[in-house]
């Protein structure tokens, strides 16, 4: 089994949002490796973070990757930094992967004042936001065999040009 669609990309690219409409425009089921995190620890992203530290979520969110991909059917969601994982993005690979592109200026739009989002919660969120595209951006790249501008385009849009990109 392999899913039809792994998603990819930063905060507030759209992830989550372009991932339910795409799998409900394609009869699919979706799946979403953060909400399966939170479901299985009992706690929120930010608590793990704040409680534990990102290497222990990282650990969780990389073993609850690897049973989505090699188990789903549908379309799964990655967290954004679920990339930083050498093994994750092994495994993407031979894998349909879109990667929600978005500017900093629109993510940063998109992010703010959002508390669940533990990597741009303190200090200048501008200069965090830029530095977690330099560092991931080139990731999101790798392992992606589809790209997607999210900036300025409404989710029907960008699913209506997904599908047509899946089905051809």
């Amino acid at each position: 089994m392999a899913p039809k669609a792994v998603i990819v990309g930063p905060p507030g690219s759209g992830k989550s949002t372009i991932g339910k409409r795409l799998a409900r425009a394609l009869d699919l089921p979706f799946f979403d490796t953060d909400a399966a995190v939170e479901v299985e620890t009992g706690r929120t992203i930010a608590q793990i973070f704040v409680e534990d530290g990102e290497p222990a979520f990282r650990a969780i969110e990389e073993r609850i990757v690897r049973k989505a991909v090699e188990s789903s059917e549908g379309i799964v969601s990655l967290g954004g930094g679920s990339i930083l994982s050498e093994r994750t993005r092994a495994l993407l690979k031979g894998h349909t992967v879109i990667y929600l592109e978005i500017s900093v200026a629109e993510g940063l739009k998109r992010t703010r004042g959002n508390t669940v989002r533990p990597l741009l919660a303190d200090g200048d969120p501008r200069q965090k936001y830029t530095e977690l595209l330099r560092v991931r951006g080139t990731l999101y790249e790798e392992v992606s065999s589809i790209r997607i501008r999210t900036d300025g385009r409404s989710p029907s849009r960008v699913v209506k040009n997904l599908v047509s990109k899946l089905t051809e």
